[in-house]
């Protein structure tokens, strides 16, 4: 009868399903082939950036931030499972209980020639349980799995994150190694080309101004080399700090770096980014805690029910308090509590949870929404670089014909020194541009790895202990697939 009189969970529009559908191909590629499947281990040859990453892995400190806080998550979980387990406790409760002279039991007690003021003692097992009828406990605690899992897959995130930062840091590294091998290079030319210049004016064949503005350029290009050097300083301790460690040089490749070749890339299609992507899954596992929350609001509405019992011994007379049966106590009673009163505070958390429902779709199409332009913007980017590369290197054989031609006209003195001056000017710029457009090459094969879910696999890092990480939302859904492609 009291079940009858609660009323029903207020009827609200239910937020929208989330959009999949998602475009067939990124800019027209059919290739079904995903590098973000390869492990991060096998997509970076060189064994220093891959030691550089494996120490970064065990010691960076934002990283083991979010591992303990999959273990707070994964305690939540625990503690969630167990509000709908019977609790049983061991409890003792000494008193001193004194009862009114007109009452029932106090007539009672005075015609027995017992005082008005008792001792009581009370030891013995409590349990309580609530019954989980609706589901509303159990609902709790999937939503807490699910958000564990969600915190698993933030951490993968950030692995991607880390994965990408080093590496990208560690080509830049070999890049300003490339500059100042440049710059070093020129230097070495200018000098004798301002010995030559010197000899001209020793020899009353040009003025001074010649001999005064190589000298000019060669301190430009010497300060400009410890430029570099400060770069490569600040490089490696940033490498350092991804590392978890304190500064220390950085061993890299001695590679030529121009020689390096970005890895051919595939990039699948847009529906491997709901499995690939740790962001995405992690949003995905979001909204389904979301709606598992609105399912433990909705169930509050109805009646709880519950059991309460205990078994013990109880006594006015501590020397009587284990006295069998005189002193044995035991008890069950059924509980059933029904909402009917506080019906504002009910129907708030219920609104509030199906806004976070609607707020995790949301933010979980944002996350499918951004994983496709980042792949987009990406794979234009690697096309548009290896095009301009190519270009870019000719300019500089070009430059190095005009350098060489100037230098031998000049030292002839057939060629004005402003020529020569602006030939070497114009081919260090040059060279120093193919060198920055060589490390954009290879830091977009790296963000466009990153963008394709690529380098949480094979971390090593594995599920914190005592939660079942075999939850069909960490799988890819072939029919999901399936559907999202359709």
């Amino acid at each position: 009868m009291t079940s009858g009189c609660v009323p029903k969970p207020p009827a609200i529009a239910t937020p929208r399903a989330p959009n999949r559908v998602v475009p067939d191909s990124f800019a027209g590629l059919t290739d079904t082939r995903n590098s973000g499947m390869i492990q991060w281990r096998d997509f970076f040859p060189d064994p220093h950036l891959v030691a550089l990453v494996e120490a970064a892995l065990k010691q960076n400190q934002e990283l083991n931030l979010a591992i303990q806080e999959t273990v707070v998550a994964n305690a939540e979980v625990m503690a969630r499972r167990g509000e709908y387990l019977p609790k049983v406790g061991f409890g003792v409760r000494p008193g001193v209980e004194r009862v009114g002279e007109f009452t029932s039991q106090g007539r009672s007690d005075e015609a027995n020639g017992i005082g008005p003021t008792l001792q009581r003692h009370e030891f013995g097992l409590y349990a309580s349980w609530e019954i989980d009828v609706w589901g509303r406990l159990r609902n709790l605690a999937k939503a807490a799995s699910r958000r564990y899992l969600a915190s698993v897959e933030g951490r993968n995130f950030m692995v991607t994150r880390l994965v990408a930062d080093i590496s990208s840091r560690y080509y830049e590294l070999l890049a300003l190694d490339r500059q100042l091998q440049v710059v070093t290079d020129n230097i070495a030319l200018q000098e004798r080309a301002l010995e030559a210049a010197r000899a001209q004016f020793e020899a009353g064949r040009t003025t001074s101004v010649g001999p005064a503005r190589f000298e000019a350029t060669l301190r430009a290009m010497q300060s400009s080399r410890y430029t570099i050097q400060q770069r490569i300083v600040e490089t490696e301790n940033e490498l350092n700090f991804l590392a978890g460690r304190f500064p220390q040089a950085i061993e890299r490749s001695k590679t030529n770096f121009l020689d390096l070749q970005p890895a051919a890339m595939a990039v699948g299609v847009p529906a491997d980014l709901l499995a690939n992507r740790p962001d995405v899954r992690q949003a995905e596992l979001e909204l389904a805690a979301a709606g598992l929350d609105v399912q433990a609001a909705k169930a509050a509405f109805y009646p709880s029910l519950g059991i309460e019992s205990v078994i013990g011994f109880q006594s006015y007379d501590v020397t009587k308090l284990v006295s069998t049966p005189d002193s044995l106590l035991f008890g069950m009673f059924g509980r059933a509590f029904a909402p009917m009163l506080n019906r504002k505070g009910i129907q708030a958390d219920y609104y509030s949870a199906n806004s976070r429902e609607m707020q995790a779709v949301l933010r979980y199409e944002r996350a499918v929404l951004v994983a496709f332009v980042e792949v987009s913007n990406r794979v234009s980017l690697t096309r548009n670089l290896k095009d301009s590369y190519g270009l870019k290197l000719q300019q500089v054989a070009r430059l190095a014909q005009s350098v060489e031609a100037s230098t031998e006209l000049f030292n002839s003195a057939r060629a004005d020194y402003l020529e020569v001056l602006t030939a070497r000017r114009e081919l260090l710029e040059a060279q120093q541009e193919v060198v920055e457009m060589k490390q954009r090459q290879m830091a977009a094969m790296v963000t466009l790895y990153q963008a394709l879910g690529g380098g949480w696999r094979g971390s090593g890092l594995t599920p914190a202990e005592g939660t079942p990480d075999a939850d069909p939302l960490r799988k890819p859904n072939p029919q999901q697939k399936k559907e999202v492609r359709n």
